[in-house]
């Protein structure tokens, strides 16, 4: 398994996604693509479907759930060291007409760029924001406590960058549900950092890319659509912990000094809390959409 350019998701009870994702693949790039499934455990049959339907994927099968950015891994492993590029990105998404192709035009204007990012749409059509600033620990402490009841605060503003203009352009981070990577910078940061069961695994490999000299790059005219969350929403008392425990994680990594513990303690406690808070409120709200669907029956 050799080319220019290789596919990699983890998919994990994919769904009717899975087969959108590679039906609009087709048209993403003239370039002949490889793609590998990394499955964390799928129970629906759509991976294996999707392996006797289309030529071009292979199933790796990872033996359990061992998070995003471990499978992501597993997967990368298994290419070719001819592979330069390799993209990674979420089962649920679709792909705009020649976005990989500008994606990869980019990449040559970016010699640097360690890492591209395509314009991330909502299923509505909605801008996602998806190229962002690298939350600092003040900073994202204030977004974690207000971005959600006050999104226009000031640290949700910057870290979020909505207002910046929309242009091709370095950023922090970009989001990891779909990502152009050059093999030789993935490679050189080790990949993902496996620890990261779900969430926040993209920050921390876009901040490591920058400490390590590379570009992450913003190209807003390939765009991809991402139905978003597709198992995170089926269970939020599992992933919502999940989020939050990688929120400490990144910034806990980042401020590591004996001095700086009681910044620790506080982010760890405040975390914990907003955890707890979170998950009862998405729980109340799925009762509640599974009650009107009842209803509805």
């Amino acid at each position: 398994m050799s080319s220019q350019l290789a596919v990699v998701t983890v998919t994990y009870s994919p769904g009717k996604h899975l087969q959108s994702f590679l039906d609009t693949l087709e048209g993403a790039t003239t370039l002949q693509t490889q793609v590998i499934m990394a499955d964390n455990g799928s129970t629906d049959g759509a991976p294996e479907a999707a392996l006797e339907q289309n030529s071009n994927v292979r199933l790796l099968r990872t033996g359990g759930n061992i998070g995003y950015g471990g499978a992501i891994n597993r997967a990368v492993a298994e290419l070719d060291p001819d592979v330069e590029f390799v993209v990674i990105a979420n089962p649920d998404l679709r792909w705009g007409a020649g976005s990989l192709d500008l994606l990869l035009e980019a990449a040559q204007r970016w010699p640097r760029a360690g890492a591209l990012g395509p314009m991330v749409l909502e299923p509505d059509g909605s801008v996602y924001p998806s190229a962002r600033q690298v939350p600092g620990l003040v900073s994202g402490a204030g977004h974690a406590l207000l971005g959600s009841v006050l999104p226009s605060n000031p640290w949700t503003q910057r870290y979020r960058q909505e207002n910046e203009q929309v242009s091709e352009r370095p950023v922090g981070w970009l989001s990891g549900s779909c990502l152009l990577v050059r093999r030789a910078a993935f490679d050189s940061i080790n990949g993902f950092d496996s620890r990261y069961f779900m969430y926040m695994e993209d920050v921390d490999f876009g901040d490591r890319l920058g400490r390590a000299g590379w570009h992450n790059v913003f190209v807003p005219s390939a765009e991809v659509t991402h139905a978003k969350g597709h198992a995170a929403g089926r269970h939020p008392e599992l992933m919502l912990p999940a989020h939050h425990q990688s929120a400490y994680r990144f910034q806990a990594d980042r401020h590591p000094h004996w001095w700086q513990a009681p910044l620790r303690w506080a982010l760890r406690g405040g975390l914990a809390v907003r955890s707890k808070v979170a998950v009862a409120a998405a729980v109340r709200n799925r009762a509640k959409n599974e009650g009107t669907a009842d209803d509805g029956e």
